[in-house]
């Protein structure tokens, strides 16, 4: 079975849930948090979800291998070499579920570079050469385990987006070429995906390792846009839900079931975005891009 249908049963089990919808992104809670999306918060309560255990300011620098994709344009896009700088804010706390496991949140401003000049470049000349400077907002949110000082930390996070796109040569036939020009030449507004696997080593340096899918969007197409985020952050919300249950259930497998699940769904949904940039709503596909990445975090 495909994977774009088995993402859609997956989307149509989750609406089947009876439970309030939630955010997609939560990742703020205290040991002492009831994480239960009750209509009788208190303020204290919702003052704890937004700004949970201590904030630490982190600088991280990142290092990815990039395919370049789209489905519009026939002639190969040649791979490219990124780079990334963050600056952002930290937050580890224990979990309420057991004094082993970690929550974790990540929030921060990015500025990247993608080009298929970095390194090796592509001396094929079959292929379309380009350069990508991106910059936009990320949050991280997930579980891990505490290790004494270090901790294992699984995570899944989103980022809005925004890029300017440089194709270094030009097309072989009009039609792809006109694909080209219609992204070139502006601020182009997209969205991210990504997930991996990050090692606290010390209260100092974090190591991350992981893998990121990019849509840059020709035009930004307000409402079918707004359309699709809603079904995706009411997908992502639902399974929140069922993952809040492993974690009342069985703590230790927590991390790991909220790795797999939140990280497929993510990886489903930007798979249905690849040839609808607005999916399920009728849009041109988007500018892919598919990075696996590593990097180094400064946490202080």
């Amino acid at each position: 079975m495909k994977l774009k249908t088995i993402t859609i049963i997956l989307a149509a089990l989750l609406c089947l849930i009876p439970e309030s919808i939630i955010y997609a992104q939560d990742t703020t809670e205290t040991k002492e948090d009831d994480w239960d999306w009750d209509w009788d918060w208190e303020y204290d309560e919702i003052k704890d979800w937004i700004h949970f255990g201590k904030k630490m300011p982190t600088i991280s620098g990142y290092y990815g291998i990039t395919d370049i994709n789209d489905e519009q344009i026939t002639q190969p896009l040649a791979d490219g070499n990124s780079a990334q700088l963050d600056l952002g804010y930290t937050r580890r706390n224990t979990s309420k579920y057991a004094e082993y496991i970690l929550k974790y949140g990540y929030k921060n401003l990015y500025l990247g570079y993608i080009s298929s000049e970095i390194g090796e470049s592509t001396s094929d000349t079959n292929q379309i050469n380009s350069n990508t400077w991106r910059f936009g907002f990320a949050r991280s949110g997930g579980y891990g385990y505490k290790m004494g000082n270090a901790a294992l930390i699984f995570y899944n996070s989103w980022s809005w987006d925004w890029s300017s796109v440089d194709f270094t040569n030009r097309a072989n036939n009009p039609e792809d070429q006109n694909s080209l020009d219609y992204i070139e030449n502006g601020i182009r507004f997209g969205t991210s995906a990504d997930g991996g696997v990050r090692f606290v080593a010390t209260s100092l340096i974090t190591l991350d390792a992981g893998f990121q899918r990019s849509i840059v969007f020709p035009r930004h197409l307000f409402w079918k846009w707004a359309g699709s985020a809603i079904i995706e952050v009411a997908s992502q919300g639902l399974l929140d839900i069922f993952i809040k249950e492993v974690f009342r259930s069985s703590p230790s497998a927590g991390p790991i079931v909220y790795f797999l699940l939140k990280n497929a769904l993510s990886y489903g949904i930007y798979e249905l975005r690849e040839d609808k940039m607005n999916w399920p709503f009728s849009s041109a596909p988007p500018l892919a891009f598919d990075t696996f990445r590593f990097g180094v975090m400064f946490t202080f």
